[in-house]
């Protein structure tokens, strides 16, 4: 460096070979120029190398960038490949994508870590030993490869291609960093061959320009005998070096402390982007091209800049969904002949409804049957079964969409629900005061039309009180027989009598659909009755149902007898071993299903709701988002429906037992209408008769008195015309009793 008498340093792909060159460049005060920057920026590398200039970004962009593929191809987990460092390390980018990878809800489920190839004698062998390991202990398939030298990722692929782990015929999926994608462009076409199907990350820049078009006719007239001869970005970076360090040149003097400022001074638009510095690396933000390897060449799919949250601009937005994958594979070991998928079924379910273990020697080939059996051949390691979803499961497993709801119900013996006021249950309370109200008010009514002129209606007070209501209550039954003399009354009866027509209909059809209908109730009306009363309980052996009951219902272990099998529940009741059940709903609806006369469900405990019954996986696999998908579509078009009705629909002699509340009370809401015009027409014809008696009044009191109005208070009118009412009839009682007095003398 002396004898030539160097003024600046341009290379370095890899952060170990800068951090040593830049201690050189320490000591001979020559500035150090680097194609290669660490995972992390650490504070102390200005301190540290204060010389050192890299024309590159740190790692966080690019793992943001895999983070984000991984999670536009609905990928759960991933295995992570590095070569180690000359330190033993990967310089911080596995830590960075655990973080990324962590912030969408996807985890690491193997490290796969491979020695510096310099160390390693024999390559290819090791890297097949550990695929080889790898393809034992795992079935996910998604392999992202965060740093290696290109000699051991040409030996990575290579045996990966071998054992079928890799190529677009595979539902495996590979992600390689720029450090390797940049390199594509001047590999042979064999090395590229054996990464088919693979999904690369790619340092953004414009091929466009002239001054591109010019750099690379001269690139390639330079290599013409290499096969594949085009500038990749380290040759289009390794230019903008040396055209940063001309211009800082011809400004600076001769010690290197001026050209060093000079060179982070400048800002022009380079070969390889935006050339500027700041911190004494590239400031402007990178942009990826997402790229895959299709046979011998690579193919754009997008753009990945993170200016906007990691968006992402598709080449073509209408026909692909990012990151343009035509088939996006399921990064999982896919089921095979040689490797066929192993399904769990429990093997003693409790209700041979959902599960059942049939004869292995069937003719049909089936081995288990059920609700459960039948919708996973309608929508495959996964366990199958009348599984519940619950939060701590949900660690270990992958569940499905659930397909049948889930809860935790109490079922207890029935009672009848028998009462000797049942003649009263038709109607609710407001009903019948209303009816008696209307009645006695319509009794009322007519007395007062049809007092003034129908014998029939006087006499004694006690027998106009006595007439009037067996008036009253034979109108009800239509059995009245007493002459009616005014057209209003004639009006107001009509009305009443369709009234008591609809009520008379209404009763009668709804107390025969009570007696008809046996009416039960709960033997048992609350868990806190069970605890206050120290009674046992039931549930499922084996299930979380037992732990349930202690730990959150708060039942002593003492009250708590689990169940082997569906018919020791009936002797258990009927010996009064256990007072209630608590079953999951959908065990529940199938015993209700088969015992309705003698059993019921209690409606408090249907607050206690868990996921639902689906199907388990593993973490990670790709069948779970598939068999929901295929869950759902029988969801939709009635087919889920359809199976449950089958399952837990009651039989006919279900269909006439019932709780206490299905056969409702009519309210006053379904009468209120009638019973309104009821009263309004008797309120009008009582204003009409009133009105004509006021009338007579007045003509009596200008007959007797003159054309002069005698004065006084409102009350006092309202007493003088009681007192003409009640003179007047008894005018007509004394004209009766003359006419009668007469006709005895004559007949004497």
């Amino acid at each position: 460096m002396k004898e030539k008498k160097l003024i600046a340093i341009i290379g370095m792909h890899s952060w170990q070979k800068t951090a040593l060159v830049a201690d050189v460049g320490n000591r001979t005060q020559v500035p150090v120029l680097s194609f290669a920057s660490p995972a992390i920026t650490s504070p102390t590398i200005q301190l540290r190398w204060p010389l050192l200039i890299r024309m590159a970004n740190d790692g966080s962009a690019q793992v943001k960038c895999m983070a984000d593929i991984v999670r536009a191809c609905n990928w759960r987990r991933v295995i992570v490949i590095y070569e180690e460092d000359a330190y033993g390390g990967d310089s911080g980018m596995s830590a960075l994508l655990a973080e990324a990878l962590q912030n969408i809800g996807v985890e690491i489920e193997y490290r796969l870590v491979l020695p510096s190839v310099s160390y390693v004698s024999n390559a290819e062998g090791l890297v097949q030993k550990e695929l080889v390991k790898l393809e034992n202990e795992t079935l996910c398939r998604v392999f992202i490869v965060l740093q290696s030298s290109l000699t051991m990722v040409t030996n990575l692929f290579r045996e990966a291609k071998k054992l079928r782990l890799v190529g677009g015929e595979t539902e495996s999926a590979w992600i390689i960093p720029d450090s390797i994608t940049n390199m594509l462009d001047s590999v042979d076409k064999s090395i590229m061959s054996s990464m088919n199907g693979t999904i690369g990350i790619k340092t953004q820049y414009s091929n466009h320009n002239k001054e591109y078009v010019k750099f690379e006719k001269r690139y390639r007239a330079n290599r013409s005998e290499e096969e594949n001869s085009k500038p990749g970005i380290y040759a289009l970076r390794a230019y903008d070096s040396i055209k940063v360090i001309t211009r800082a040149i011809k400004c600076s003097s001769d010690d290197s402390s001026s050209l060093l400022k000079n060179i982070l001074s400048d800002s022009f638009s380079g070969l390889s982007g935006e050339i500027r510095f700041e911190g004494k690396m590239l400031s402007q933000n990178p942009k990826f091209k997402i790229v895959k390897v299709d046979g011998e060449k690579s193919n754009e799919l997008g753009i990945w800049t993170p200016d906007n949250n990691g968006g992402v601009k598709n080449k073509n937005t209408k026909e692909k969904a990012w990151p343009g994958l035509d088939k996006v594979p399921k990064g999982w070991a896919m089921p095979s002949k040689a490797k066929p998928m192993r399904i769990v079924v429990p093997a003693h379910a409790m209700f041979k409804e959902f599960v059942v273990d049939m004869n292995r020697n069937n003719s049909n080939g089936e081995i288990f049957g059920g609700f459960s059996i039948e919708i996973f051949h309608k929508t495959f390691d996964a366990a199958v079964g009348d599984i519940t979803i619950l939060s701590n499961r949900s660690k270990n497993v992958e569940f499905t969409q659930p397909y049948t709801e889930s809860g935790l119900t109490m079922v207890v013996p029935a009672k009848s629900k028998e009462s000797p006021w049942m003649f009263m249950k038709p109607f609710t309370r407001g009903v019948w005061l209303v009816v008696a109200f209307i009645l006695i008010y319509t009794m009322f009514i007519v007395w007062f039309l049809e007092h003034p002129s129908n014998p029939e209606f006087k006499g004694s007070l006690k027998d106009q009180i006595a007439t009037a209501m067996w008036f009253a209550f034979c109108s009800l039954f239509f059995a009245h027989r007493e002459r009616i003399d005014n057209h209003l009354t004639r009006v107001v009866i009509a009305v009443w009598l369709f009234l008591v027509f609809v009520l008379t209909a209404s009763y009668t059809a709804n107390l025969s659909s009570m007696l008809t209908i046996q009416s039960i109730e709960p033997s048992v009306t609350s868990m806190e009755l069970l605890k206050r009363n120290n009674l046992t309980v039931g549930c499922d052996k084996g299930t979380f149902v037992g732990n349930y009951l202690k730990e959150v219902l708060n039942f002593s272990s003492t009250n708590i007898k689990e169940i082997d099998r569906e018919e020791k529940y009936i002797k258990e009741f009927e010996s009064k071993g256990i007072s209630a059940a608590f079953l999951e709903a959908p065990y529940a609806k199938v015993f209700l299903h088969k015992y309705c006369k003698g059993y019921i469900a209690d409606s408090h405990t249907a607050t206690y709701r868990f996921g639902g019954f689906g199907f388990a996986f593993q973490k990670g696999s790709p069948f779970a988002r598939e068999f929901s998908e295929g869950i759902l579509r029988l969801s939709e078009k009635g087919d889920l429906k359809m199976l449950e009705i089958d399952l837990t629909d009651p039989p006919n002699e279900c269909s006439m037992s019932v709780s206490s509340d299905e056969t409702r009370s009519l309210g006053l809401q379904s009468f209120w209408g009638l019973c309104l015009i009821s009263f309004s027409t008797s309120t009008i014809c009582f204003l009409l008769s009133l009105i004509h008696l006021i009338k007579n009044y007045q003509r009596f009191e200008e007959a007797n008195r003159g054309s002069v109005t005698p004065s006084g208070s409102v009350w006092d009118k309202a007493a003088r015309i009681a007192m003409y009412f009640y003179d007047k009839e008894m005018g007509l009682r004394r004209a009766q009793s003359s006419s009668e007095l007469s006709l005895v003398m004559i007949q004497s």
